[in-house]
């Protein structure tokens, strides 16, 4: 009896726990004239990312900064606070979360600006996203 409601404890804490974990912060540059951005922007919110933006009009001095390889170059540029992983473009949510959890991961990327991925169209599971070195990564 005694084991069974330590274990329930147990359990009860890390579900309080999870409950009150902030979301994961991202920051987003983005071009100030380009609109699909903030779509993406809130494709991230909408699965439970915190996202900040900043607009620059130097979108290649931040993907210089942040190590984007320029053959994966995107409309924006953003990057996890806690882990500094980057995301580079319209990367659905899915494929991020699994970025997290692999932490030797640099950056993702759905290169160019795909009509099916978020912020830019309906997705239809056929979203490659690539690793910073050009290998699929995911499918969406």
């Amino acid at each position: 009896m005694r084991k069974t409601l330590l274990a329930m404890a147990l359990a009860l804490a890390s579900l309080t726990q999870a409950a009150t974990a902030s979301p994961t912060r991202i920051t987003m540059h983005q071009d100030p004239n380009c609109g699909c951005c903030s779509g993406w922007a809130q494709h991230m919110r909408d699965h439970g990312f915190d996202v900040q933006v900043i607009r620059s009009a130097d979108m290649y001095g931040v993907k210089q900064r942040h190590g984007v390889p320029m053959e994966l170059a995107s409309c924006h540029t953003a990057r996890v606070d806690a882990t500094g992983q980057i995301i580079e473009g319209h990367v659905p949510a899915n494929a991020v979360r699994k970025m997290l959890l692999a932490p030797q991961v640099k950056g993702v990327a759905a290169p160019g600006m795909p009509v099916n991925s978020p912020g830019m169209g309906p997705m239809d599971g056929n979203l490659i996203t690539v690793d910073f070195n050009g290998r699929p990564f995911s499918r969406d």
